[in-house]
């Protein structure tokens, strides 16, 4: 995925931060991962040298309350924020579609999953239809259905596992995982088990 702010905006993002008012850094990373909708979740090292880069050009001043450092916009940061209100505009609307990307990223993702474990669930009942007994065991109803069993078990544990890893992974990397994409899991979910238990009420 695209970096979420483009070369420059950080620079800008954090002079519009500090406009609303003083911040310490803890709380200035904080709202950038807010404002992103999680999606950017800035390391002290990339957050503090542009402060610093921002006080040297005399756009921020800094005071130490206790055992942190709040950062404050000076007159000349205001007057920057002032002049480049459009291109504020344009970053914020970059920040919605990057929110906007990486929920419809989540949500494919979410219906790919029950895509392939509807295709594994129909490919099972298929081969188990078409199946010729190869040894006398396999005309034994009960081996038959713990062997299936035991094929169900798989293919629910291999989606249950990918799905998990791919959302760890996601929210891992600073991303956002929305309710709905969440709400729509269970209800796939949801929807499969209770195909699942009609198919075999039969």
């Amino acid at each position: 995925m695209a970096p979420v702010f483009s070369h420059g905006d950080l620079r800008l993002y954090l002079l519009n931060l500090l406009d609303e008012g003083p911040r310490h850094g803890y709380d200035i990373m904080q709202a950038l991962s807010d404002r992103t909708g999680g999606t950017y979740t800035p390391s002290a090292g990339t957050i503090y040298p542009r402060l610093a880069k921002l006080e040297e050009e005399g756009l921020v001043t800094k005071t130490v309350d206790g055992r942190k450092t709040v950062y404050a916009i000076t007159e000349a940061g205001h007057a920057e924020v002032q002049a480049r209100a459009g291109e504020l505009e344009g970053i914020e609307a970059g920040l919605a579609d990057s929110v906007r990307l990486i929920a419809d990223e989540v949500r494919g993702s979410v219906r790919e999953a029950m895509k392939s474990l509807r295709a594994d669930l129909a490919a099972a009942s298929r081969e188990e239809r078409a199946a010729t007994p190869q040894d006398p065991r396999e005309d034994d109803p009960r081996v038959l259905a713990r062997e299936q069993l035991q094929r169900a078990d798989a293919s629910v544990n291999e989606f249950r596992a990918r799905v998990r890893s791919d959302l760890r992974t996601h929210v891992a990397r600073g991303g956002d995982l929305a309710a709905t994409v969440v709400d729509e899991l269970v209800g796939e979910l949801d929807r499969i088990a209770r195909d699942v238990t009609r198919a075999l009420r039969g």
